[in-house]
């Protein structure tokens, strides 16, 4: 019985020192995707749909300040009381908040004291890692691993939310300069041949069983369930730039016959010509703003900050439409989708529950299931998607107008 309980406790100190670490690289990694930007670039909001970096890397601390550490760690005290107010981003159980689209007037605190702020939690996080009982242990382990891929998703957030205030900059400053300055942060140049996978009709199974641990599934992944779908085709590869490039130069944009209603509406209203980005999208080799700055755009890779008005726009344009998110994650699984993890690729599904979805308990309760309305569901992960972050069942999730993320469209089309 020793021998059992020796080895047990061996197992358990051998978890709590890697998760220790994991824990230590994901936050490192937010720090490393700051690092690029000044201070003053750090505090700005460009628009009320992007956040500041320094708001970023404050609402990150404060998930776990407020989750982790308030329920399992009662003895470590908050860094400020107020925070809980300025860094809180929809929570309604956990109380009001700053307005988002004012969150680029928080000027105070500075960005030092905010780098002091995620050094206080990171040190109490370590603290209660080590020490937590096994029965604490239980509890605390999954809204750890929940915790972190939190963050992961606002350090993609970081890097797209940049990129738009730049863009709004008239120098056109780079986050960074050269490629092999900070993480790549464009689509890479995929084979131009494009073509088709032919997938017969029948019952497959989607999404994933509830998990905790390193196999990790967020809530709106669950559960697991059988899908029927029809025959169809699904592209090989995204649209590239090639490919929209033609869409462009033929007029989508100036004619109304390829459009839904609201996507027609949205082109008008915002004087859309191309995808955001896109330079002089009329010269014989257009231009692309990126993160390292303004250069040509390459014609192979992907095409990337599309909407989901114009990804629909061009798949009518094609002859095609746009795959379900269970014919996309379908072929994902069983491989036959290239260059995944470019772009997100729209679906035509809508973002709705599975059958027998349930939120998670407790305050993160509300970190996802709430936004189950008039939002479409993404597939795949880009260029600024975290390493090991996506998975063929993850379901990111956007109003159709949004443009701003790493956005593209891989092609399907009914069976013969």
């Amino acid at each position: 019985m020793s021998a059992r309980i020796d080895d047990l406790r061996s197992r358990l100190d051998h978890d709590r020192a890697a998760w220790q670490q994991r824990y230590a690289e994901v936050r490192a990694a937010s720090l490393a995707l700051a690092a690029p930007l000044s201070a003053e670039d750090q505090c700005v909001q460009a628009m009320a749909d992007a956040s500041p970096t320094k708001w970023h890397l404050a609402h990150t601390s404060w998930f776990f300040e407020t989750v982790l550490l308030a329920e399992h760690a009662p003895h470590a005290r908050p860094f400020d009381e107020r925070y809980g107010f300025l860094f809180n981003s929809y929570y309604e159980a956990l109380g009001p908040r700053h307005p988002r689209p004012q969150r680029g007037l928080l000027t105070r605190p500075p960005h030092s004291e905010v780098l002091r702020y995620r050094e206080h939690v990171d040190a109490a996080m370590a603290e209660l890692i080590e020490g937590a009982g096994e029965r604490r242990w239980a509890a605390i382990e999954p809204l750890l691993m929940l915790g972190l891929q939190h963050e992961q998703q606002h350090q993609e957030l970081i890097l797209t939310d940049a990129k738009f205030l730049l863009s709004c900059n008239p120098l056109q400053p780079a986050y960074a300069e050269g490629d092999g300055a900070a993480p790549r942060c464009h689509p890479q140049a995929m084979d131009a041949a494009q073509g088709w996978r032919e997938r017969p009709g029948g019952i497959v199974a989607v999404g994933r069983a509830p998990a905790a641990g390193a196999d990790f599934a967020f809530d709106n992944e669950t559960p697991r369930h059988r899908v029927l779908l029809a025959g169809h085709a699904i592209a090989r590869r995204p649209v590239s730039n090639r490919d929209y490039l033609e869409f462009v130069r033929e007029g989508g944009y100036r004619s109304a016959a390829h459009w839904l209603s609201d996507g027609w509406a949205a082109v008008q209203a915002g004087g859309w010509e191309a995808p955001l980005y896109w330079r002089d999208a009329g010269a014989a080799r257009p231009t692309v703003f990126t993160l390292h700055g303004e250069r040509a755009l390459d014609l192979d890779e992907p095409v990337s900050h599309l909407s989901f008005y114009e990804a629909s726009a061009y798949a009518a344009w094609a002859g095609a439409r746009l795959p379900t998110e269970f014919e996309w994650e379908a072929a994902a699984n069983d491989g036959m989708l290239d260059a995944t993890g470019e772009v997100w690729e729209w679906t035509r599904s809508s973002y709705d529950p599975y059958p027998g979805f349930r939120p998670l308990a407790g305050a993160v309760a509300e970190y996802n299931g709430k936004f189950m309305v008039g939002q479409l569901v993404l597939r795949g992960g880009s260029c600024a998607t975290p390493a090991g972050h996506a998975r063929p069942s993850y379901r990111n999730f956007f109003p159709p107008s949004a443009r701003w993320q790493f956005s593209g469209v891989r092609l399907a089309k009914d069976a013969a």
